[in-house]
């Protein structure tokens, strides 16, 4: 789950005023940022940042200033050399992908599909649940609070027992038991989870043919809008302001390359086994309501990852099979990539982290919740973790980041390449069989009930 920070806090409650997005100078340096990310060149307005930055946003003068400075930002040119191609639009995808995966047709019966799917949603479940309790704590916070307890390294749930002082030190608020060891009955709501139901209801009230417009009047209808957060809140108060897909992404939205529409890709995945294309091609309707280019390609990635999962035993092969779907020339495959040398050149799983540490900054909002560098992490845990399912979820969590998200989708592909009945008591039994939701329609479901309604979906696209 993205973090519900004071940033966001601060969204929400200015959600009444037309311009509430630009209310801080810190979401001015965001959008300079993601600006520079993408290529764009600032020069023309280098001095426009600096002085808006410091400008005084609570006065309407002010406020449509920066408006201004956000919308040129989008007509600006690239920088000279700048060497990534990243369009939006799924043609534009399709023409920058690679060579596609030959994977193997499925032929798995209603039984064995079952298994996987509810390996799938279980292992969702059980990497978010481990996550959670950590989000948006540094990893230093981490370990010393594991260490505290000596439960380093990480191997099971959180506990919520430790001495007041080392928990006002890793800022661990253990009030929500729910999320600890201790207090463990269910699978608490969050909105990866949510996202994951939200994707299953979508398909079952629009069909395979769904557009990116019903995934807009279905959010409208069906997410209460303070269950989403950064590019998902701002693309949701564009829908109610009439700014229909994919302007719904770009307009005032600094948060368009984040992780908010990778974690919404694995029902996408669920519902097309053995068909990465085709889930991709579902998770870009999604994404592009609220995301453009690496976001976009994030939930791109995840969908044929997890389709890929249902015939594919190797790891590698499941990852590439993802970014065979998505542009050579991004970079999101360029950082992907670059994490499959590692692994084939034999690194530890804690060269790995360092080498990432090398260029990424985790005291960096911008890059503690950018799509890219939680990939990367998705993409070592699952590497490293070599399908061993506790393994996988505890690497993807060790690094700090987007902890949540990031043990949901690697133990979401981990569990469906693995099936249900090959996944460890230790971590399933606790949830019960109980999903909680924020999704009108599903507030308790067990994930039995949508691992049956998953395949049901499965038959009807093959008839």
């Amino acid at each position: 789950m993205e973090k519900d920070d004071d940033m966001t806090k601060f969204m929400r409650q200015n959600w009444t005023s037309n311009y509430w997005f630009f209310l801080r100078p810190e979401f001015i340096q965001i959008e300079r940022q993601q600006a520079l990310d993408e290529g764009r060149d600032l020069s023309s307005v280098d001095k426009e940042f600096d002085e808006v930055i410091g400008l005084n946003l609570s006065t309407q003068e002010n406020l449509e200033r920066a408006e201004r400075l956000f919308d040129a930002v989008q007509d600006l040119p690239w920088v000279a050399g700048y060497r990534y191609r990243e369009p939006s639009d799924l043609e534009g995808i399709r023409r920058e992908q690679g060579i596609a995966s030959v994977l193997p047709t499925c032929t798995l019966n209603d039984e064995q599909l079952r298994n996987k799917a509810l390996g799938a949603w279980l292992g969702r479940a059980s990497g978010c649940l481990l996550g959670k309790p950590v989000e948006g704590r540094m990893r230093w916070q981490i370990e010393k609070y594991l260490r505290t307890q000596k439960r380093w390294p990480l191997d099971r749930y959180f506990s919520a027992e430790a001495p007041v002082e080392i928990k006002k030190e890793c800022d661990m608020d253990t009030s929500e038991r729910g999320q600890y060891e201790e207090g463990i009955t269910c699978m608490v709501e969050d909105d990866d989870t949510n996202y994951t139901v939200s994707g299953l209801a979508l398909l079952k009230q629009y069909g395979g043919n769904f557009t990116p417009a019903q995934v807009a009047l279905f959010w409208l209808s069906n997410i209460p809008p303070f269950h989403v957060a950064t590019a998902e809140l701002v693309a949701y108060r564009n829908l109610m302001d009439g700014i229909a897909p994919p302007e719904s992404a770009r307009r005032g939205n600094m948060f368009r390359e984040w992780i908010g529409a990778q974690i919404r890709a694995d029902f996408f995945g669920y519902v097309n086994p053995g068909q990465p294309e085709r889930a991709a091609e579902f998770a870009w309707r999604d994404a592009c309501m609220t995301h453009v280019k690496n976001g976009i390609y994030g939930e791109m990635w995840v969908a044929a990852m997890l389709a890929a999962a249902y015939v594919c035993d190797d790891v590698e092969t499941v990852i590439r099979a993802g970014l065979s779907q998505i542009p050579v020339t991004s970079r999101f495959a360029a950082a992907i990539e670059h994490i499959l040398r590692l692994h084939n050149r034999r690194v530890s799983y804690l060269d790995a982290i360092a080498d990432f540490d090398g260029r990424w900054k985790e005291d960096d909002k911008h890059h503690a919740v950018h799509v890219i560098s939680n990939a990367e992490i998705v993409a070592i845990a699952l590497l490293w973790g070599a399908k061993d399912f506790e393994k996988t979820i505890c690497y993807s969590v060790l690094p700090g980041y987007d902890t949540d998200c990031n043990g949901a989708t690697a133990g979401s592909v981990v569990g469906l390449m693995l099936g249900a009945d090959r996944l460890p008591g230790k971590w399933i039994t606790p949830l019960n069989d109980t999903l909680l939701t924020g999704v009108a329609g599903y507030h308790t479901v067990s994930f039995t009930q949508v691992a049956g309604q998953t395949v049901e979906l499965i038959r009807q696209s093959r008839k």
